[in-house]
C-alpha cells in the first residue's frame, strides 16, 4: 500500500527528510567504510589492520590506494558526495585538505586512544591524528659508500645519472626542499636558493620519483647510488639483506619528521565507523602489529618498536626529538605547496 501525503502531512514529511539529511549523509551505511590510503605495503595493511577490524566490528571496509596529491584532488572534486570516509595521508596534504575544508575534526570521546599518543602526533586544531611517522634522510647503496652520504654529496660529478630525487608531490618533496635551502641558502625557507641549486642537479638525476615503489626498485637494481627519502623504505630491503641503508642528514642540513595522519572526510557516509577505525588504528595492539608488519613507527606510547626498524633508523625510531628531528612548519608548507609544485616542474624536473 502506497501512502499519499497531502498538505501539512506532506510538509511534515519533507521537514523530517531535511532533518535526517542534516544528521546523516545520503546513502549512509553503518556497515560499510571506505578507507583511502597509500599503495606502499597495501597488502600487509589489509591483513594487519583491515581484516581484523572487519572481524571485530562487522563493518565491511573498501580500501582505495593512490598518491597523496591524486587522492586529495579526488576529495576536492567530489566534496559534495565523497566516496571515502577515512583518508590516510601525509601531514602536509592533511594541512592542505584542512585549509580547503575537506576534513572533520575528531571527537576525543569517540576516539579514546588519542590519550595514549605522543604529543607530536596530536593535532592542535583537533583534526585527525598522526598514526605513524617517517624521518627524512638519505637512502643509499651501502656497497658504494664508505660512509653515509649527505645532501651535498648529491652534486658530486661521480654520481652523474645515478641519483633519484623526490617529486614535490611526495612526502619527502617539501622537507627535502627545506633541507636544500638550509644547506645552500640562508635557512630552510630560502626556497629561491634551493630551486636554483636543484636546477643545477639535473644532470645527476636519473629519475624524479613520485612513488616509493619506484625508488626501492631503482635502489635494489643498483640503477641509482642514493636518493633523499624516508627511512621507512629501507626497512624491507635491510631485512632481506640488500645493500641498502638510510642515514639522517647532518643537523645543519635539516632533520625533518614526515608524519602520516588519519583524517575523517567531511560528509562521510559513516562517520561513526570512521571514528571506530581511527581509534582501532591507534590502539596499542594494532600499533605494535603495524610496526612489525608494515614498518610503521608507532605514535602510541605503549607500543613496541621492532628491532628491524631501530637498526635502520637508530634512536630516532623511538625518540625523534632527542635525535634532532623536528616537524616542519606545515602551515607555511601548505601555503606554498602549489607554487612549489609548479616551480619544481618548470625549473627542476621539466
Amino acid at each position: 500500500m502506497i501512502k499519499k501525503f497531502t498538505g501539512a502531512t506532506a510538509a511534515a514529511a519533507l521537514a523530517a527528510v531535511a532533518l535526517t539529511g542534516c544528521a546523516e549523509s545520503a546513502g549512509s551505511d553503518p556497515k560499510k567504510l571506505t578507507v583511502s590510503t597509500f599503495g606502499f605495503g597495501a597488502d600487509r595493511f589489509q591483513k594487519t589492520v583491515v581484516e581484523p577490524f572487519e572481524k571485530q566490528t562487522g563493518i565491511d571496509v573498501v580500501v582505495e590506494t593512490g598518491a597523496n596529491a591524486d587522492r586529495l584532488t579526488k576529495l576536492r572534486i567530489n566534496r559534495a558526495n565523497p566516496a571515502a570516509d577515512v583518508v590516510m595521508i601525509t601531514d602536509l596534504y592533511a594541512a592542505i585538505g584542512q585549509k580547503q575544508g575537506l576534513f572533520d575534526k575528531v571527537d576525543p570521546a569517540k576516539v579514546p586512544n588519542l590519550a595514549k599518543l605522543y604529543d607530536f602526533a596530536k593535532s592542535k586544531e583537533g583534526y585527525g591524528p598522526s598514526y605513524t611517522y617517517q624521518l627524512l634522510g638519505m637512502l643509499y647503496r651501502t656497497d658504494r659508500f664508505k660512509q653515509p652520504p649527505a645532501v651535498k654529496d648529491l652534486w658530486g660529478a661521480e654520481h652523474k645519472g645515478k641519483i633519484a630525487l623526490p617529486d614535490m608531490s611526495t612526502s619527502a618533496g617539501a622537507p627535502f626542499l627545506q633541507s636544500t635551502a638550509a644547506t645552500y641558502g640562508s635557512g630552510p625557507q630560502d626556497s629561491a636558493a634551493a630551486f636554483k641549486k636543484l636546477a643545477e642537479l639535473k644532470p645527476n638525476v636519473l629519475k624524479f620519483f613520485n612513488r616509493s615503489t619506484e625508488l626501492v626498485s631503482l635502489l635494489e637494481r643498483g640503477e641509482v647510488d642514493m636518493a633523499p627519502g624516508l627511512d621507512l623504505f629501507a626497512v624491507d630491503p635491510a631485512k632481506a639483506g640488500k645493500p641498502i641503508g638510510w642515514a639522517p642528514f647532518p643537523k645543519e642540513q635539516g632533520r625533518y619528521v614526515a608524519a602520516n595522519t588519519a583524517q575523517i572526510v567531511k560528509g562521510s557516509k559513516n562517520k561513526a565507523g570512521a571514528e571506530k577505525f581511527i581509534d582501532y588504528l591507534l590502539s596499542t595492539d594494532v600499533q605494535t602489529k603495524s610496526a612489525a608488519a608494515v614498518n610503521d613507527k608507532p605514535v602510541n606510547k605503549e607500543a613496541k618498536v621492532p628491532e628491524t626498524i631501530t637498526k635502520v633508523s637508530g634512536p630516532a625510531a623511538s625518540d625523534p626529538a632527542a635525535a634532532g628531528f623536528v616537524s616542519p612548519d606545515l602551515a607555511y608548507l601548505a601555503d606554498h605547496n602549489s607554487e612549489w609544485v609548479d616551480q619544481f616542474q618548470r625549473e627542476v624536473s621539466g
